[in-house]
């Protein structure tokens, strides 16, 4: 019986949402409590590697973490000594008076033309409303400006906002991590489900597959617990618009990288081969403006 490869079966992988931090640089102050024990510690691009390719990951899109705006040109650093990370989601502060200046200020920096996107942590305004301030849009109308794409990271109590936002910005694409963050641990679809079809019906937004199992209940979750969830953003942003993110390392707290992949490669089952390359390698190549996706050398980088 002839043996059919990995490769042959299952589409190359960009994994389009993950993280790093060195602690000895700087804290991750929202590393906190008992529960989130197993993240204080560092997490590096050397760990992340063998896992990354053992799993078929021929490219990454490395995220922000925290509000300060000495992490992205660090992480846009990275990139460029990297033959893995392809693109990075960094942070400026949106509503500063010089926002745009500060967009072309890490456009210019080393490792520059690594930057993809932008994100804040929204889930942590206590304005729900905090995406359509005057001051924000403003911003937002930069970050498009700019040529980037935004992520959206927010709670679906948020999503309302995040559609105003969308709809008000046509010109910029909104990239919603995580889902939204629905209650899979409860099980509950409503209101989420109505919201992320809201948010699905303008065509400048885009959804990630990812952090599902960190939204799950951590110790006992199965993927047909996270099925609907899945179900429900592939009807209503498709495959061309969905794309595969890990959220490593944040999703160890629930599974291990591989355990990850296999999920979602089992949610994406039934889609054609040409859907499950859209949710895998091009609706990221596409959306970031990524090159080099589907090679596991993607470039040489030599860093001093």
């Amino acid at each position: 019986m002839a043996v059919v490869s990995r490769e042959e079966t299952e589409p190359a992988v960009v994994d389009a949402h993950h993280h790093v931090w060195d602690l000895s640089v700087r804290d991750q102050d929202w590393i906190s409590g008992p529960e989130l024990a197993p993240l204080r510690r560092d997490f590096s691009l050397t760990d992340l590697e063998p896992e990354a390719r053992a799993a078929g990951v021929t490219a990454t899109v490395l995220v922000q973490t925290i509000t300060v705006p000495e992490e992205t040109p660090e992480l846009l650093e990275l990139a460029a000594c990297s033959d893995l990370v392809a693109g990075v989601v960094g942070w400026t502060d949106l509503a500063a008076p010089d926002v745009a200046d500060r967009l072309a200020g890490l456009r210019a920096s080393p490792g520059g033309e690594y930057l993809v996107g932008i994100r804040h942590q929204v889930q942590g305004e206590p304005d729900p409303r905090w995406l359509v301030r005057p001051d924000v849009l403003r911003g937002l109308t930069a970050v498009a400006e700019t040529g980037l794409v935004y992520d959206l990271l927010v709670k679906p109590h948020q999503l309302v906002a995040a559609a105003e936002a969308a709809a008000r910005l046509p010109q910029l694409t909104f990239v919603l991590d995580h889902l939204g963050k629905p209650p899979i641990a409860s099980g509950a679809l409503a209101p989420w489900a109505e919201q992320i079809r809201r948010l699905a019906s303008l065509p400048n937004t885009v959804c990630k597959l990812s952090g599902l199992v960190t939204e799950a209940d951590w110790g006992s979750w199965t993927t047909e617990d996270l099925r609907p969830y899945a179900d429900t953003v592939l009807d209503a942003f498709g495959p061309d618009r969905l794309m595969f993110g890990s959220d490593w390392p944040v999703c160890r707290l629930a599974a291990d990288y591989a355990e990850v992949i296999a999920s979602a490669r089992e949610l994406t089952a039934e889609l054609t081969p040409a859907e499950r390359h859209q949710v895998f390698t091009g609706t990221a190549a596409r959306t970031y403006g990524l090159t080099g996706t589907g090679s596991p050398d993607l470039r040489e980088r030599p860093c001093v």
